[in-house]
């Protein structure tokens, strides 16, 4: 038994995960419109990150800290869209952004929250899966007990909303080999 991961880990109110969210079909699918899509080193205020993106709908620039209308969302993800709008009850056209990200083998995300503008996040997890942290974003009440970690298998879905998107932030663990997601957002009202 693996005691690194509980077996049902307990998460922050808002977060929700659902692993097989989409069908291997459906992967493969996603994975091929996404070799169509131009991905660029994403920079984070002056630094080259090892992950490339391409943000759909609106973009969020972090050197500007502004919110710009960017390209047209592709209709290859246009189930995906309606899957996880009907999943969480939310209308598909508060989907602002699809948000493609590269992550290459020994990539990480550092401990964060989502940009200001965005309110819910959902998160699809491509051809490999990751190591996914929560924890408190008020350092008081940060510890090592605090740290939920959990693996987030391909295929599946997160999504952070309420509490655990204002209270908590979250980070993944250098991921082994190559993955994709693909991210949803929705604009704070």
């Amino acid at each position: 038994m693996n005691t690194l991961f509980p077996a049902d880990p307990v998460f922050p109110p808002g977060f929700v995960y659902s692993p097989d969210f989409i069908t291997e079909l459906e992967e493969a699918e996603l994975n091929k419109a996404i070799t169509n899509i131009e991905l660029h080193n994403l920079n984070f205020q002056g630094f080259t990150a090892l992950r490339k993106v391409q943000s759909f709908g609106y973009d969020y620039s972090f050197d500007k800290r502004s919110l710009t209308k960017g390209k047209d969302i592709p209709p290859a993800f246009n189930f995906l869209i309606e899957r996880v709008a009907k999943k969480i009850s939310v209308p598909i056209h508060e989907f602002a952004e699809l948000l493609i990200t590269e992550y290459p083998a020994g990539s990480v995300i550092n401990w964060h929250r989502d940009a200001p503008p965005f309110d819910l996040i959902a998160g699809i997890s491509l051809q490999s899966d990751c190591i996914f942290r929560l924890r408190p974003h008020d350092k008081a009440k940060q510890s090592r007990r605090s740290i939920i970690s959990f693996p987030v298998t391909r295929r599946s879905l997160y999504i952070m909303q309420g509490e655990s998107r204002s209270e908590w932030e979250h980070s993944i663990a250098p991921v082994k080999e190559i993955r994709y997601s693909v991210t949803l957002r929705t604009l704070r009202k």
